[in-house]
């Protein structure tokens, strides 16, 4: 009588849990289904009772990756992992996992407990988040982004010569792609051309094309990228790097909308608009003697300049949100995000590569993320707090480096809150400065006494 009291109780206990609550006996066999469960599922409990959990939850990590097998392997809980199932309206949900292993009185391991948790609304979320804060291709919520995103229809509309200025990596082509996509040309091509990748021959061939014979190896005629993309859009980027004489032949392409490739006799009539690209100054180019200021105002008819990623740092979660989904696409995982430690470390950093440094960033976190959330051990060195980066390049450790190291990490973790450090160091206020001082430690400049006030 009293067994049958207990599992009553443990059944009204799990029944309260939001969360799905699953057991399994050393046969892998359900012993313990709660309501959450058969919410999440669709399963009845009296299905899933003594059936394998496989044959419950039809997981994408069952066969390779299953969490609670890890947890029997290794005896460590699992948190935070991450997996789809397929419930029994064959529809696919995403849920997070956490498991541990159960024992007896005596210690003995009779089984395993698996939570699973639907996130099948936070998907919807952050899917409709990005929806809302996207422009084809590109994802920002700052004002300085929401700003070109109210531009590019506007200039979509005219047939102007658009110029684009920002550093390498803002995402200058999706801008022009973006602008062409929403233009009446959109059914004809859009085409690109870095200028700094080529020397003025190849680039003059490239461009305008050339006859047959027109000059060595010239075995038949070529048309060039203006003749390719008329009556559609021609990027060429990198524009502040072309020779004086290309500019010129440029120059005279805008002016009379007509190319003449090598070699040929007529000049070929073009309908193109053309949308030029650069990370340089070119007013400084102009000034510098290295950029005709003729051209500059030919090119400078529309002008947008994106901002570098440190200028927009409200817009790195959407970011990471956005190549986390792509890349679980892409490479096949169910990595759920980035901790909140690491987030921070990305909010931190100035990216000198802009979005496509961040983009390398999540790509490499992937590869060394085996499930669950990115964490900062998966982030590259210098994003790293120091004390965290320093693990990699140090040995044996004395004493008071190794007190040296916890501190740093603890107000690292902290954010720079000494009253929060101190509590998690297990010593008062006073001691830790008294240790600062003594240590000579390089703090955080912010003490994250204002978010205490």
């Amino acid at each position: 009588m009293k067994r049958e009291e207990e599992k009553s109780l443990r059944d009204v206990i799990l029944d309260s849990i939001n969360e799905g609550v699953f057991t399994v006996g050393p046969d892998w066999r359900i012993t313990a289904f709660n309501r959450a469960a058969e919410r999440i599922t669709g399963v009845p409990r009296r299905e899933a009772m003594g059936r394998s959990c496989s044959e419950v939850f039809h997981a994408d990590i069952c066969e390779k990756e299953c969490a609670l097998k890890r947890t029997f392997a290794t005896g460590q809980p699992i948190v935070n992992a991450t997996a789809c199932i397929i419930d029994n309206r064959g529809r696919r949900i995403p849920i997070r996992i956490a498991t541990a292993i159960l024992k007896n009185r005596t210690g003995r391991v009779i089984g395993g407990v698996e939570t699973f948790q639907d996130l099948s609304q936070v998907e919807e979320l952050r899917k409709e988040l990005l929806k809302r804060h996207s422009f084809e291709d590109i994802i920002g919520r700052s004002p300085a982004m929401m700003r070109l995103f109210e531009m590019v229809p506007q200039i979509a509309e005219s047939t102007s010569t658009v110029l684009i200025e920002g550093p390498s990596g803002t995402g200058k082509e999706l801008f022009a792609k973006a602008i062409h996509n929403q233009s009446p040309r959109r059914k004809k091509r859009f085409l690109a051309l870095n200028c700094a990748a080529l020397p003025d021959t190849l680039l003059e061939s490239e461009l305008f094309g050339h006859k047959a014979g027109a000059f060595t190896d010239a075995k038949r005629e070529k048309p060039g990228r203006f003749v390719l993309a008329n009556g559609g859009t021609l990027f060429l980027d990198e524009i502040g790097d072309i020779s004086p004489a290309m500019q010129v032949r440029l120059l005279r392409v805008l002016q009379e909308r007509q190319v003449e490739p090598l070699g040929a006799l007529e000049p070929v009539p073009v309908d193109v608009r053309v949308i030029a690209a650069t990370h340089q100054d070119l007013a400084g180019l102009i000034q510098a003697g290295r950029f005709r200021e003729d051209l500059y105002y030919r090119l400078h008819v529309i002008h947008l300049r994106l901002p570098p990623l440190k200028e927009r740092r409200e817009d790195i979660p959407l970011l990471v949100d956005h190549l986390v989904a792509k890349f679980n696409r892409l490479q096949g995982k169910q990595i759920a995000g980035v901790s909140q430690e690491a987030l921070a470390r990305l909010l931190e950093y100035d990216y000198p590569g802009n979005v496509r440094e961040l983009e390398n960033i999540i790509e490499q976190a992937f590869v060394l993320c085996r499930g669950g959330l990115i964490d900062v051990t998966h982030l590259p060195p210098e994003i790293r707090p120091p004390a965290d980066a320093a693990r990699e390049t140090f040995g044996p450790l004395s004493l008071q480096a190794m007190e040296k190291r916890l501190i740093m990490e603890t107000l690292w973790r902290c954010s720079g809150n000494r009253k929060q450090a101190a509590r998690e160091l297990g010593i008062d206020v006073s001691s830790l400065y008294r240790k600062i001082k003594a240590l000579q430690l390089e703090v955080p400049e912010r003490d994250g006494r204002s978010r205490n006030k």
